[in-house]
């Protein structure tokens, strides 16, 4: 038996509303965001799901365990399933960034996608058989996907908060 994973982003955040480039910065929920995670966990209320892993960073957390309430599941988390390092453009307005040079610490796309591939690996591993629900962030959730379907970061669609997406590992 194949191991799901339904690969979800976070509800929206402070941040998203603002336009501010979170990155690993820990977030905060806005009150859209709460009512998309528990929408998200009525509507996912009676579906099959053995483990609920989120990011280590607090918008993915509390999304998490909002879904992971009517399954009372722990919420395990991962650094692996961060949100890409934006390094010095983190905090700023994300349309003045669209011409500027990128700053040097900005986390590599092949440093990203070799996370990516880690988190699948860790899966794998972790819960074989097993139907996991995992909030990560949107870049790292395009990351992710782009791996597992050998496809350019560039190919895969990008998720609103709170989607979800099944993937058979």
């Amino acid at each position: 038996m194949s191991t799901i994973l339904y690969l979800v982003r976070h509800g929206e955040t402070v941040d998203n509303a603002s336009q501010t480039m979170q990155g690993q910065t820990q977030g905060a929920l806005n009150e859209r965001g709460i009512l998309q995670a528990r929408a998200l966990s009525e509507e996912w209320r009676d579906r099959e799901i053995d483990v609920v892993v989120a990011s280590d960073l607090k918008r993915a957390i509390d999304t998490a365990a909002i879904i992971a309430v009517p399954h009372g599941l722990e919420v395990v988390t991962t650094p692996l399933l961060r949100e890409r390092d934006w390094g010095d453009f983190t905090g700023r307005y994300i349309p003045d960034l669209k011409n500027e040079p990128w700053p040097d610490n900005v986390e590599s796309l092949e440093n990203l996608l070799s996370r990516a591939g880690e988190f699948i690996t860790y899966v794998r591993q972790t819960f074989p058989g097993k139907k996991v629900l995992a909030v990560g962030h949107g870049i790292i959730n395009k990351a992710i996907q782009a791996v597992l379907y050998q496809k350019s970061m560039s190919e895969i669609l990008k998720m609103s908060n709170a989607e979800v997406r099944e993937l058979a590992l």
